[in-house]
């Protein structure tokens, strides 16, 4: 007996699986289709080939009619739950110094954005950050990574992990929760002393990380490792505390300084290094021999006009696998993976297929669910979007253009950005 399907994607000019050949870096399949079953891609293949091995009478059909059909985005790094905009900063900086803003006695930097999302409520947090995760969402992002790092402090972190279960249980959106308290000190905390910052180390050590452990609040910890945060001893032992209390290592750091967080990552070993931008060639090789996967943030090296742009050329010929996210965050106001994947192109030395497998089987390896999303496989969940352009290569050519015309998540599909022609599901009936 033939498998049955209850949804029949067919129509596709072709269909980029993301889980490559040896001479097809992106898996492409001209004119395929998938079929799915509940939440998961029963197949994919050659449209004829998936009309033969499969029971297709009772499926509903999806024809996106000479589209795109690619893995939904997996969002591997973002701070997308925060409070207040820094927008009027942001403006001012356009042609001020920071310090000619600061003299305006307008806050700035982190350190401002822990003030605002502290004075706000949580449900205008909640408000504002589901408003992000949808313009993610119907930009082709289906599973968003979402770091806690502006409350600084044990009862405002934790509101943040609450809202990131609100987020979870609200939008179609897979949120994927991490606990990042060491973003950054407590305002009140002068980082110069070191009985204070010693204090907030062993809150987070001692307290915090196991309760977040304990609780499942949390898949990941995370830590800003650069100067003028915290060392990489400093590093080390908070990113061992989340280990012992059940949470995958991530770091930030190299991002402006090098201090020693990629090469501790590396011993660690840490599942992803973020940034990266200081890191040096041998470093790399560490990295790439103990599995640290490297997260490029081209939006990131972008909005601040980063002086040394992330080598993401030298990552992958180093060995390193990358992931991409949008780093969405207060300095960064970024919601496109398609503009992540452009700019990743364009400045960091990336080829498309390197980009497009890094913002999805990528960004998948770097939450730790390579074997749940991040391609069109079987067995995976029927995580996809549908792009409206001519060739996958027009993806880098159009710059700022959202392609999505429908996005389906566990195999429930949700409308995209289109006006005219839009998709149709035909057959809507239920067997029985």
């Amino acid at each position: 007996m033939m498998p049955s399907a209850d949804l029949f994607i067919c129509g596709a000019r072709e269909v980029i699986t993301c889980d490559p050949g040896p001479r097809n870096p992106m898996g492409i399949i001209a004119r395929g289709a998938v079929a799915v079953a509940g939440e998961k891609i029963l197949g994919v293949g050659p449209e004829e080939k998936i009309r033969e091995e499969f029971d297709l009478s009772c499926a509903r059909t999806l024809d996106i009619r000479g589209r795109l059909l690619v893995p939904g985005f997996v969002d591997c790094h973002t701070h997308v739950v925060f409070g207040g905009s820094r927008a009027r900063e942001f403006e001012l900086r356009m042609t001020q110094t920071l310090a000619q803003v600061e003299a305006m006695g307008i806050k700035t930097g982190i350190p401002a954005s822990i003030h605002m999302t502290r004075s706000a409520s949580e449900q205008e947090i909640f408000k504002d950050s589901i408003s992000r995760v949808d313009a993610m969402f119907l930009q082709g992002s289906t599973t968003i990574e979402s770091k806690t790092g502006y409350g600084i402090g044990y009862d405002d972190e934790f509101r943040l992990l609450d809202i990131n279960d609100r987020l979870d249980a609200s939008h179609p959106a897979g949120i994927v929760s991490t606990f990042t308290g060491a973003h950054d000190f407590p305002p009140e905390t002068d980082r110069d002393d070191p009985t204070q910052r010693q204090a907030y180390i062993d809150l987070l050590v001692n307290e915090m990380i196991p309760v977040v452990g304990r609780d499942k609040r949390a898949r990941f910890c995370d830590i800003y490792c650069d100067e003028g945060y915290y060392t990489a001893r400093e590093a080390e032992d908070i990113l061992k505390a989340g280990l012992n209390a059940g949470l995958l290592p991530r770091i930030h750091t190299d991002a402006y300084a090098n201090i020693g967080g990629s090469t501790m990552a590396a011993r660690l070993p840490a599942l992803t290094a973020d940034h990266l931008n200081y890191t040096t060639p041998e470093e790399m090789d560490l990295m790439a021999h103990s599995g640290v996967i490297g997260v490029v943030l081209p939006a990131l090296d972008f909005a601040v006009s980063h002086p040394d742009p992330v080598n993401g050329r030298a990552l992958v010929d180093h060995g390193v696998q990358i992931a991409l996210g949008t780093n969405l965050n207060p300095g960064n106001w970024t919601t496109s993976m398609q503009l992540v994947i452009q700019l990743a192109c364009r400045n960091h030395g990336l080829s498309l297929a390197e980009a497009l497998t890094g913002a999805t089987m990528g960004g998948a390896k770097a939450l730790a669910m390579a074997d749940e999303i991040g391609s069109i496989s079987p067995g995976k969940q029927a995580d996809l979007q549908v792009w409206d352009l001519p060739s996958v290569n027009d993806l880098v050519y159009r710059i700022g253009n959202n392609a999505v015309t429908a996005v389906i998540k566990s195999g429930k599909i949700y409308p995209g950005n289109t006006l005219s022609d839009p998709l149709k599901l035909k057959g809507d009936h239920r067997c029985t």
